[in-house]
């Protein structure tokens, strides 16, 4: 009979050598982790994602976008779901609510109009966004809209009133960035119109993988939406390119047509040519 040759382990020999290198590369990278003055991971640099979840968070096929005059440039790219379980679980009423919504996207989206887009749609569209971390608080500072938000990492408050950005209070749990939002404006969630309310409570964590990736997760919980919380979750790549920085995305003019264009005189004379009160 052949005889194994001890150079060659069995499977079950190589099953634990696996998993020992796997816990040596795991600590390994804890210890290579860019790292500030106080031993905290160092998430200093400017973000974004590389995924679809704008369009949807749920697994969708390529379609036709909301404006068909744009053809293949206004395309909805196909995606995975980054949501775990697959689905958001609405109630009943509120799964008509965004059905309703995906119909008026093309002017009801709050992106379309340059809103602010909260938590934690700022994070996953498809902008760049900069975190600012200092020994005491964090700023992120987002390309879209100009949206800027403060992490108190201490004197931590409830929020004072409910605005675009909400508010923000964080925390380490070891390696891990938490962060409690509340006080949020409702809001979309992405271009085909999930949704949630200004009840919604959002749990973020911050986890950096290596020097140039972060996992991001953020926790949903809105009972007036949704039977129970869910969770999203995605990486974060870091720019390394020498130039990278953040540029002005002014969007608000860019929106007046939607926003206004009713009150123009153009459309003021339209309404008047066909007996109707501007």
């Amino acid at each position: 009979m052949l005889q194994r040759s001890s150079a060659h382990p069995t499977p079950g020999l190589l099953r634990p050598l696996g998993v020992a290198l796997l816990l040596v590369s795991a600590n390994v990278a804890a210890q290579e982790l860019p790292r500030t003055a106080d031993g905290k991971p160092d998430l200093n640099g400017i973000w974004q994602v590389m995924n679809t979840a704008n369009w949807n968070l749920e697994a969708h096929s390529a379609t036709q976008g909301a404006t068909e005059i744009l053809g293949a440039i206004g395309a909805v790219p196909p995606g995975p779901s980054v949501v775990k379980g697959g689905h958001i679980p609405y109630l009943p009423e509120a799964k008509a609510q965004k059905e309703q919504n995906f119909q008026n996207r093309r002017t009801e989206d709050p992106e379309a109009k340059c809103y602010m887009p909260g938590l934690p749609r700022a994070t996953y569209m498809p902008y760049p966004f900069q975190i600012v971390q200092s020994d005491g608080d964090l700023m992120m500072v987002y390309q879209f809209a100009g949206a800027v938000r403060t992490i108190n990492m201490s004197n931590h408050q409830p929020a004072p009133v409910d605005s675009w950005m909400g508010w923000s209070n964080g925390h380490w749990e070891g390696d891990t960035l938490v962060i409690e939002v509340t006080g949020l404006n409702a809001n979309w969630l992405d271009r085909s119109g999930n949704f949630a309310s200004e009840q919604r409570r959002v749990i973020e964590r911050y986890t950096m993988l290596n020097p140039y990736v972060i996992s991001y997760e953020a926790t949903i919980e809105d009972p007036t939406v949704f039977s129970e919380p869910w969770t999203l979750s995605m990486p974060l790549y870091k720019h390394v390119e020498e130039e990278a920085r953040l540029l002005d995305f002014k969007c608000a003019e860019f929106a007046e047509e939607l926003l206004y264009g009713h009150l123009s005189k153009d459309a003021a004379a339209r309404s008047n040519a066909a007996g109707e009160q501007p």
